[in-house]
């Protein structure tokens, strides 16, 4: 008989788990590499795997053996294709947007009202209070941003309430802009899969609140970690390479299913918390410290901040932020008390897979929220979406409103058709960019959902940057000023660039003085030649956006935007 290796919380063994999701995305057209196989120590295996004809397909797994490491990171690469996560952040050009489905065929499209209210028939009455309190946020912001399709409408995908089966259609705009990664999951079968994206929810609603509120967990007696032999070994290696390690029950008094472990560095101060959350102890306990080292090497564990002193910043919006990003967020010191704001639990909450989903549910509902899933099984493997609104949110709700990222929906095609823009074009699409308040550092590829080629203009074009070359393309010569002003403090612009830029100022604010002719001669020595020569060529018009190729709405010549599009074809086709 082949050797079969089970694992907790999970319905299948780990060969047969690595040996279909590998079959199905070959036959799929997915050839995964397996890159940065990481062992920092015995019991913790961490590794990143990419497509290898998209490298912009990624995902990254974790565990305490190679197997485990490895089908953790093919379960996550299958929920990415199955739930569009992997096209969140990216347009899918117009002919996805005009074809007969865009997102899945189960998805409808809701009319914008003339008034901006939001559609009745849209999300639900509870839902439409908790997105949109103040009835004041326009619906045209529920335009989803992989599409931009303004005419069709508002896209949205059928979740269905728990507690009563009531079917919601939540827009993909709101599913985008809040909930990030959160309550994503595949699995080998659906309840394995559904507790994995719920422990997820708890554990990030619950670091969260630890976090903000400066709460000192208990620490989990040595005898206890002890009863885990593999655990054990993981934290005396790290103990044994010079690092602190702190072990601590998370359930805040057993309520909840989270574990932590804490990493402080004593060569730079630096503090590192993770969790981990399953309602199973040692499977919580297990995740929390694989994902303090995933894709991490010992040595690299440097740069954390030090503990602070201050709860606001802590608590404020961005460090939680950064928590869920890599966790590199700060911790204020209360955290590390001593003296514990709850008492130590020795709990497990569950021994089956039917326990571990009938569990999470409970505990959601008996907290007062309710639970939304969106089940995906066309490309043959059970994958879902979990959302819980009032605890799943990543971003506030307020960012539909302030922070959306479909603000350049309305701005894409003329980007990326710059150079076939008209002086009177390139003055409407600056008072566009100045009205959106866009921060000048932001990249125009990730505004417009460009993935672009390594090496391009478009990699590195900043707001600011295509700010001050509208000005000039349209002889605007207060904001080229302001522009070439802002480029010089802003150091993340080529410096052949900048140094066009700031030739401009010279040239511009010279002009202002008089005649520029007495100092051309200083002015070639100063920035060379060819550098004056085409901030003289961009002033006069003569040369607009610096020879900026414009690919048009079918991103003509973006190679690694057509083999994202490619790669969504593959599994469109799963979905019809």
């Amino acid at each position: 008989m082949p050797t079969q290796s089970f694992i907790l919380g999970k319905d299948a063994p780990l060969e047969s788990t690595i040996n279909t999701l590998q079959a199905k995305l070959q036959a799929m057209g997915f050839h995964i590499q397996e890159k940065s196989w990481l062992n920092p120590v015995d019991g913790v295996w961490s590794v990143h795997i990419r497509d290898r004809d998209c490298p912009v397909l990624f995902a990254n797994g974790k565990g305490a053996t190679r197997m485990a490491c490895l089908a953790s990171a093919l379960g996550e690469f299958f929920e990415r294709l199955a739930t569009n996560y992997f096209w969140t952040h990216f347009y899918l050009g117009p002919l996805t947007a005009d074809a007969s489905f865009v997102h899945y065929p189960q998805e409808r499209w809701f009319d914008l009202t003339d008034d901006g209210s939001w559609p009745k028939d849209l999300l639900n009455a509870e839902l439409h209070t908790f997105y949109n309190p103040e009835g004041n946020i326009d619906c045209a912001n529920l335009v989803d941003f992989n599409s931009g399709h303004v005419e069709r409408g508002i896209c949205a995908i059928p979740y269905v309430r728990q507690r009563d089966g009531e079917t919601a259609f939540i827009p993909v705009n709101i599913i985008g802009n809040l909930y990030v990664s959160n309550g994503m999951s595949a699995g080998n079968t659906a309840l394995e899969a559904r507790t994995q994206g719920l422990s997820e929810i708890f554990e990030r609603h619950v670091k969260a609140k630890i976090i903000s509120e400066g709460i000192c967990l208990p620490d989990v007696p040595e005898a206890v970690i002890n009863r885990y032999p593999r655990i054990a070994v993981g934290i005396a290696a790290l103990r044994a390479a010079g690092f602190g390690i702190l072990v601590k029950d998370a359930s805040l008094g057993g309520k909840y299913p989270v574990m932590n472990v804490t990493l402080l560095h004593p060569e730079d101060q630096g503090c590192f918390a993770s969790f981990g959350a399953h309602p199973r102890f040692e499977v919580a306990l297990e995740r929390a410290l694989t994902e303090l080292l995933q894709g991490r090497a010992l040595d690299t564990l440097v740069g954390f901040p030090p503990p602070t002193f201050d709860l606001d910043e802590a608590a404020s919006a961005p460090n939680i932020e950064i928590h869920f990003v890599d966790s590199s967020g700060v911790i204020h010191w209360e955290f590390l008390g001593q003296i514990p704001d709850y008492v130590f639990v020795d709990w497990n909450f569950s021994s089956t897979t039917a326990d571990d989903y009938s569990y999470c549910v409970k505990r959601m509902h008996d907290d007062g929220f309710d639970i939304y899933i969106a089940d995906f099984e066309h490309l043959g493997v059970y994958a879902c979406r979990i959302l819980v609104p009032g605890m799943s949110e990543i971003y506030p709700v307020d960012d539909l409103d302030f922070e959306n990222n479909s603000i350049a929906n309305e701005m894409r095609e003329a980007i990326l058709n710059l150079t076939d823009l008209d002086n009177e074009e390139c003055s409407d699409l600056l008072a566009s960019l100045n009205e959106s308040n866009l921060a000048d550092e932001r990249p125009v590829a990730a505004l417009i959902g460009m993935t672009p080629d390594a090496g391009s203009f478009w990699a590195d074009l900043r707001v600011g940057e295509l700010k001050t070359l509208l000005a000039l393309a349209c002889g605007d010569e207060a904001a080229t000023v302001e522009g070439c002003e802002w480029i010089r403090h802003f150091d993340q612009i080529p410096q052949q660039r900048r140094s066009v830029y700031a030739c401009i100022e010279t040239l511009v604010l010279l002009t202002d003085r008089g005649d520029t002719a007495p100092y051309v001669g200083a002015i070639r020595q100063l920035y060379g030649a060819g550098v004056f020569e085409q901030a003289h060529a961009l002033i006069m018009q003569t040369d607009r956006f610096m020879g900026i190729s414009a690919p048009g709405l079918m991103m003509n010549g973006c190679e690694m935007q057509h083999k994202l599009w490619a790669a969504y074809e593959k599994v469109q086709a799963y979905k019809s």
